[in-house]
């Protein structure tokens, strides 16, 4: 079974158009915000994936994506990825 996978598109500084993969949402339990987390699959200077996280509205047609203000979203959404990333690790026999 493949598994779909959700791209959209965001603009870049530049103006031009950068095709991104979103990886998941959720809401804040606390603040009742709808977060998306997503890749354009490109690579930090170790190799790793970088990802992003943006608030957004899912009952908007046309999509926005709005800046995360609070050090305590970040920390939510930090936290969330850890949570991800250790139970991907556990999943793949690495601790």
């Amino acid at each position: 079974m493949k598994e779909e996978k959700l791209t959209f598109k965001i603009t870049g500084e530049d103006g031009k158009d950068i095709e991104c993969e979103a990886l998941f949402t959720f809401e804040g339990k606390e603040n009742g915000k709808n977060y998306i987390v997503y890749t354009d699959n490109t690579l930090d200077e170790e190799g790793n994936t970088k990802v992003y996280a943006s608030v957004y509205n899912p009952e908007q047609e046309e999509q926005t994506l709005g800046v995360i203000e609070t050090d305590e979203e970040w920390a939510m959404v930090e936290n969330i990825l850890e949570e991800l990333q250790k139970a991907a690790d556990e999943e793949n026999g690495q601790e």
